[in-house]
């Protein structure tokens, strides 16, 4: 298969139209100006509030005018991840494309199919011609993936419409009716650097080949969180050896369940020997633990240079006891949904660097009350280290209405697409929808999409198939709302 023979050929070159400008989170204004100048050469009314988000409607179809004005919502950025052996500037260049059988894939690095091929969907509406609809609003949104801080910010005079369609669903035969709320824990400490002394040697310790992938939707899927497991290592070594540490760098993004960590040691010159055999132990531990996910897992040792100091060893010891200590993944099921993971937490980022401690994580949760016990988990065990701690960018959930009128236009729909009804739930993901609803009281929504696999990770990739179909019951809802 080569690129002109994907279809629909339109949402396919607006999407490598997408993904030829970089578009992280907080660095959108490339790509909110390519989308402005496509609303007005479109000749569109097109407006951008204070933030960035950036709203373009089209009107009816002739006849069509007194149907529902409908609001088709993506958001601008992606999540910009790479692998540590992977040369790429997600600053200056375009995300590298390539066909893979049924699949589109990134080469090394994140592909941008969240959201982008909602992004793009919505622009190949906006620009045909022939499609028969009611009125459209298209919001793009910006900075969904660090914060929602678009949604949040929204100005919600831009918007008039009653329905409101969210393309940010990653599974095709599935319906989302409801989403988890978040929370932000950040913290910083500070620590004394005391002299090494000469008796060391120093290594570098790099656990990595981990799947990592989307803090909420892979959170109960079993993977190795690095973070942890570099804690491990050094909780479990403390005892055995005399082994100091000079510094970590564990994860990458406050959303992304982590895949690699980097720990620089110091290890008494006598006890070499052992604490090779030592990690060569751990591995083997954690490769049978993990056969049957994490089949990439490597730690791999490298000797460094003595910086000449190191943490104070209490602090040491205090450090790897409270991340030990703090929950971490799946922290409660839904009683109320087969299957559906209620409330979790993700342990992002650990630095260790230059005498400052800090950590990122991220609590989500269909419940406020769990939300915040488990946010409040995560402070306890940081502030008996009497770390500083800064919870915020939280977010609401949004509650299922099962008894919703475009839930029911669109399973009929599907049920004739597909020959078999769709599957209808509540993600445990933070959807702009919870935050959308609190600025349009009364807004009917729904999100769906194609299938997207490993999402925020560079596994990332999209089902060619499936956006086809996705794309034809899209444009069938419109015709029919």
């Amino acid at each position: 298969m080569e690129w002109k023979d994907l279809q629909p050929q339109s949402l396919w070159s607006y999407f490598a139209a997408l993904n030829a400008i970089p578009r992280a989170s907080k660095k959108e204004a490339a790509v909110i100006d390519f989308v402005v100048k496509f609303g007005e050469q479109l000749g569109l009314a097109t407006t951008k509030d204070k933030v960035g988000n950036v709203v373009i409607k089209k009107p009816a179809t002739p006849g069509m005018e007194n149907k529902k004005t409908v609001v088709l919502q993506s958001h601008l950025d992606m999540v910009h991840q790479k692998n540590n052996d992977t040369n790429f500037d997600f600053d200056t260049q375009g995300i590298d494309m390539y066909i893979d059988g049924d699949w589109v894939k990134a080469r090394g690095t994140t592909l941008g199919a969240d959201n982008g091929i909602g992004v793009a969907a919505i622009m190949a509406v906006l620009a045909d011609k022939t499609l028969q609809h009611g009125p459209l609003e298209a919001l793009f949104t910006i900075d969904e993936e660090t914060g929602m801080t678009g949604a949040i910010q929204l100005d919600p005079s831009m918007v008039s419409g009653s329905i409101l369609l969210n393309l940010d669903t990653e599974e095709e035969h599935a319906f989302t009716i409801g989403c988890a709320g978040g929370l932000d824990t950040n913290t910083r400490g500070e620590y004394q650097q005391i002299p090494a002394g000469d008796g060391f040697l120093s290594y570098e310790i790099e656990l990595k080949g981990l799947l990592g992938g989307h803090s909420g939707m892979d959170i109960h899927k079993g993977r190795g969180n690095a973070n942890k497991l570099m804690n491990r290592l050094l909780y479990k070594a403390q005892p055995l050896f005399d082994i100091q540490l000079v510094s970590i760098n564990g994860g990458s993004l406050r959303n992304a369940i982590p895949r690699e960590s980097t720990a620089q040691v110091l290890i008494s010159k006598a006890e070499e020997a052992d604490f090779l055999e030592f990690i060569s132990n751990f591995t083997a531990t954690l490769k049978a633990e993990y056969s049957a996910i994490e089949k990439d897992l490597t730690i791999e040792l490298k000797k460094a240079t003595n910086p000449g100091m190191m943490m104070e060893p209490a602090y040491f010891e205090k450090l790897t006891r409270a991340l030990y200590a703090l929950p971490n993944g799946v922290y409660r099921m839904s009683p109320e949904i087969d299957g559906l993971v209620e409330t979790s937490t993700n342990l992002a980022r650990v630095i260790v660097k230059d005498g400052v401690f800090t950590t990122q994580s991220l609590q989500r949760s269909s419940v406020e009350s769990t939300k915040e016990d488990v946010a409040y988990a995560v402070r306890a065990g940081l502030e008996n280290m009497g770390c500083e701690i800064n919870q915020e960018g939280g977010y609401p959930g949004w509650k299922p209405n099962p008894n919703s009128e475009i839930l029911q236009l669109m399973t009929k729909l599907f049920e004739a697409q597909y020959g078999k009804a769709p599957e209808v739930g509540a993600v445990h993901a933070g959807l702009e929808c919870g935050i959308l609803g609190a600025h349009l009281p009364g807004m009917d929504m729904i999100s769906f999409g194609p299938t997207i696999l490993d999402a925020h990770s560079p596994k990332e990739r999209v089902q060619i198939s499936s956006v086809e179909r996705f794309y034809q019951l899209f444009t069938n809802t419109l015709k029919t709302i």
